[in-house]
């Protein structure tokens, strides 16, 4: 993981599926545990969902606040 990888998380929206649209540091834990059991898609999403899932199941959330933009 690279520090980049957890801007990314809070920056990049899901492009395809159920949740299109949303952030993937947005994402319901549920969805990401499909993927982990299903398999996470190749490439740049698929490694970011699998960091998203690590990070949501060990439940670090909160370290994402700081990087988010504010609304």
């Amino acid at each position: 993981m690279k520090p980049e990888d957890l801007e990314r998380l809070v920056a990049l929206k899901m492009p395809f599926g159920k949740y299109q649209g949303r952030l993937i540091a947005d994402l319901p834990g549920n969805y990401l545990t499909w993927f982990a059991r299903e398999g996470f898609p190749p490439g740049e999403i698929g490694r970011l969902l699998e960091l998203m899932h690590e990070i949501d199941h060990n439940g670090l959330r909160d370290l994402l606040r700081p990087l988010r933009s504010p609304r």
